[in-house]
Parts: structure tokens; C-alpha cells; sequence
């Protein structure tokens, strides 16, 4: 099947494009670009120099990928942005390549990155990874797979983001985000195990317990940190082992329940 290209659309020469793509009126793909199959690019959609899609892809009108890095130190390294098989990129969506020389910044598989999100340099998305309108992301951010991103989000630079966590809408992420649980809050805070989440990718009931007391150990128990862990090591649930082992590579701690004086203060605020 060959590719369905637009008059209007601006191809590089040097752009290597696979079979049955459609490209719309004003699109841009430049020089160093390589398109799989079966994607499709709306009008005014650009591919930036270094940027690799799969299959499947949709990029709707004004995304960019692939653009330079928002990073002062960057020196035109040659680097990429990676894109795997049947994500969406809705309008106005940037992902800009790595700043590093070869680096990658690198989306999964079946994203949806809606209106005006910001993935910035060198992050990693893993599959299924849903980000809403207007978030933002920092550099060197990790997000893994099965995460909810709400509207308004904005996470510093470095963090990282478990898998099935939700960070609710506005909320200001500057330490890392837990696997499973509800992250939500300026300043952030875990506000509880995400349920609908769970349960929407499969999660069964007794998992469900185990993370759900996992919560209760980790968070409410009063335990340091080490005993905690010490204890949530006894359970054999291989999602409550995952969660063990992302706290101990954390590098920016991570995002706790909301202190007495936090709550306190919110209350006054409010009268």
C-alpha cells in the first residue's frame, strides 16, 4: 500500500516513510525522520529531525515532535525522540529530543497525550500512559506504564512516576509519584490507593487487598521507612515487591499522605 501524501505537505527528501501512511495538507516531516507504517499525520502536524515512529501513530494538527531540547546547555547534539505503535498525539502536543549526544526521549506503546502536554527531554513513557490537557512534564522524567497524568499537572525534572498512579489534576509532583495509589496536591500528597484504576486494568481482589494494606503499613502505620519495608517484604504479592523495590531506587523520596499540621492548615484557610 503506498503512502497517501497531501500536495500541500512538506516531505524531506531524506525521510524514510513505510506503507500506508496518510499525510495531511502543511504537515512537515524533515530530513532525518523514519515513519513506519500506517500512520497517520493531520494537517500541520511536524516531525522534527531525529524523530522515529512505529505504526499506527495519529499526530493531530500543530503536535511537534521531536523538537530541541528546552535546555540551555544543549550544544545540537544529535539525538532522538523514539516513538512505539499506536499512540495519539493530540493538537499542540511538543516532545522534544534528548539533550544528550545519541540520547533518546522515548513514548511506549498506546499513549494518549491529549491538547497541549509538554513531554520534555529525555523522558520515558511507558505503554498505556494517559497524560491530560495542559500537564507538563520535566526533563528526565519516568512515567510507567498504566498511569493517569489529570489536567494542569506539572513534574520537576528527574522524577519518576509508578505504574497504575493517578496524580490528580494541578498537582505539583517535585518528588516521586507511587505505583497504585492516588497522588494529588500542592504541595502533592498520596491521598489513597487508586481503585478504579486497578480495577480497570484486571488488578483482582486479593491484589486489591494486598495493595490496599501495603497502604496502610507504608502510610498510616506510623513505622519508620526501614521497618515498613521490612514488613511489606513478608508479602509474597509480586505488585507489593514492585512497590518495595521503586521506593529503594527512588532518588527524589516520593510523595506521602498529608501531615495533621497540612490538614489543619487547609481547614483554616478554608473558614
Amino acid at each position: 500500500m503506498s503512502n497517501e501524501i497531501h500536495p500541500l505537505a512538506s516531505v524531506a527528501k531524506g525521510a524514510r516513510l513505510g506503507k500506508g501512511n496518510v499525510i495531511g495538507p502543511f504537515a512537515v516531516i524533515e530530513e532525518d525522520v523514519v515513519l513506519g507504517d500506517n500512520n497517520r499525520l493531520h494537517g500541520h502536524a511536524m516531525l522534527r529531525n531525529g524523530t522515529r515512529l512505529g505504526e499506527g501513530n495519529v499526530v493531530h494538527p500543530f503536535a511537534v515532535l521531536g523538537g530541541e531540547p528546552q535546555d540551555l546547555g544543549f550544544k545540537g547534539f544529535d539525538s532522538q525522540v523514539v516513538v512505539g505503535d499506536r499512540n495519539t498525539f493530540r493538537e499542540s502536543v511538543t516532545v522534544h529530543r534528548s539533550t544528550q549526544q545519541d540520547g533518546i526521549t522515548r513514548i511506549g506503546n498506546d499513549c494518549f497525550l491529549m491538547a497541549n502536554v509538554h513531554i520534555g527531554h529525555d523522558c520515558i513513557l511507558a505503554d498505556h500512559v494517559v497524560v491530560a490537557p495542559s500537564s507538563g512534564l520535566g526533563g528526565f522524567v519516568e512515567v510507567e506504564e498504566r498511569a493517569f497524568i489529570s489536567g494542569g499537572v506539572m513534574v520537576h525534572q528527574f522524577c519518576h512516576i509508578g505504574r497504575n498512579a493517578m496524580i490528580g489534576g494541578n498537582a505539583k509532583v517535585i518528588k516521586d509519584a507511587l505505583p497504585f495509589y492516588i497522588t494529588d496536591g500542592t504541595p502533592a500528597r498520596v491521598r489513597g490507593v487508586n481503585l478504579i484504576g486497578l480495577r480497570r486494568s484486571g488488578f483482582s481482589a486479593d491484589e486489591i487487598r494486598d495493595i490496599r494494606r501495603a497502604y496502610r503499613i507504608l502510610l498510616r502505620s506510623g513505622l519508620s521507612l526501614r521497618e515498613a519495608l521490612a514488613c511489606l517484604r513478608e508479602n509474597e504479592s509480586p505488585w507489593v515487591a514492585h512497590l518495595c523495590e521503586f521506593i529503594s531506587r527512588s532518588r527524589r523520596s516520593f510523595h506521602r499522605v498529608a501531615r495533621e499540621r497540612d490538614r489543619q492548615s487547609r481547614e483554616g484557610n478554608s473558614e
